[in-house]
């Protein structure tokens, strides 16, 4: 349940009656509310554990979905989502958390870190030309696209030539609450390579900060060896130990660029704040003052983190956690839910309107 799903959540919230489909399902992995609709996945699902190694047939498995019935589609993406067919008077609205990264702006480093085989490096160059285009192509069969920030929608524009509007990802800001500091610092990430988690853990090992971090995988075993023993891996967590370790941390380290990060918002609305790298999404959600949510550095590295770290602790006692968490609430679900439905009801026809029954807003 990271960003993405999350986002899926409210709308599944905010349509209780909507149907699903998702390339890859596992019903375990997800909360109540998603289970508790009817979800059709592909013929790839039963291929998920591989799921990384299957880019270059989502779009065949994307395209065989039957969407001939529905009238409004709503696609939540930040891989080829939006590639499925819709029936030509459907309304197709297309929620972005950013166009597919290992095609654009990412595909140096994902071309990199898949070196470690030959094989399969030169099966993603070879696959990545065809991929962008069908990419670049399916956008055209979105109707109207929603960016999850100022950041994403400068990527949409860059990459499809599409204009969007920019609805922030919804954050259930009044269940995080505030206990204190007990010292540690916290990430809360997916392990992978461009999240740059071995910036916090080479900053935090050499300076014997406490860190801990939420989250799992391929990085997991290389994080681990450089580690010292200050640093400490939570794998996943369930939800309520999460707002546990936001409540309690002394800040949020987020080393990666991140295309809008809602663990920026959760650690602000527990009245903890953010120190990042300073790019993308995190400068629209952690603010450097009134209040000073965010604790910035220019160049990523360990070293331009850790002058970062001192910033905050410098100023740590003059911070209101009170002042950070009514930031926060800009982000709840509540207003997620009455910006979509409003842009919906502005996109849909006179025709679509009356079919579709939308919920008040």
């Amino acid at each position: 349940m990271r960003g993405g799903e999350k986002v899926v959540e409210a709308l599944c919230r905010l349509f209780p009656e909507a149907d699903l489909f998702a390339l890859f399902y596992d019903p375990h992995s997800v909360s109540e509310t998603i289970r508790s609709h009817r979800v059709q996945a592909s013929f790839l699902s039963k291929f998920k554990r591989y799921y990384r190694s299957l880019l270059p047939v989502m779009p065949f498995a994307l395209e065989s979905f039957d969407l001939r019935d529905y009238e409004l589609i709503i696609s939540s993406e930040s891989g080829p989502a939006k590639g499925v067919v819709a029936p030509s008077d459907a309304l197709h609205i297309c929620y972005c958390h950013s166009p597919m990264r290992y095609l654009w702006d990412l595909y140096p480093a994902y071309l990199e870190n898949w070196s470690r085989s030959s094989m399969r490096r030169e099966i993603f160059r070879w696959c990545a030309t065809p991929l962008r285009l069908w990419d670049y192509a399916t956008s055209a069969r979105v109707d109207h696209f929603i960016a999850n920030s100022v950041n994403v929608q400068r990527r949409i524009q860059r990459s499809y030539g599409r204009d969007s509007e920019v609805i922030y990802p919804p954050v259930s800001v009044d269940s995080f609450y505030n206990r204190g500091s007990e010292g540690f610092y916290l990430c809360v990430s997916e392990l992978v390579s461009y999240k740059r988690l071995q910036d916090a853990v080479s900053c935090c090992s050499r300076s014997g900060r406490p860190l801990k971090i939420v989250g799992d995988g391929p990085e997991y075993k290389k994080l681990k060896r450089m580690a010292g023993g200050n640093v400490e891996f939570c794998g996943r967590v369930p939800d309520q130990q999460l707002k546990d370790l936001y409540a309690r941390c002394r800040a949020l380290i987020m080393p990666g660029e991140e295309d809008f990060g809602i663990a920026a918002v959760e650690a602000i609305a527990s009245g903890k704040p953010v120190i990042a790298w300073g790019r993308g999404g995190v400068l629209e959600s952690a603010p450097a003052e009134h209040p000073r949510a965010g604790f910035f550095y220019e160049r990523p590295g360990p070293e331009s983190m850790d002058g970062a770290i001192h910033a905050f602790e410098r100023m740590e006692s003059a911070i209101s956690p009170a002042a950070l968490q009514r930031w926060a609430r800009r982000f709840s679900e509540e207003r997620f839910g009455k910006e979509m439905l409003r842009t919906i009801a502005e996109h849909a026809g006179a025709k679509q309107l009356a079919h579709l029954r939308l919920p008040a807003a």
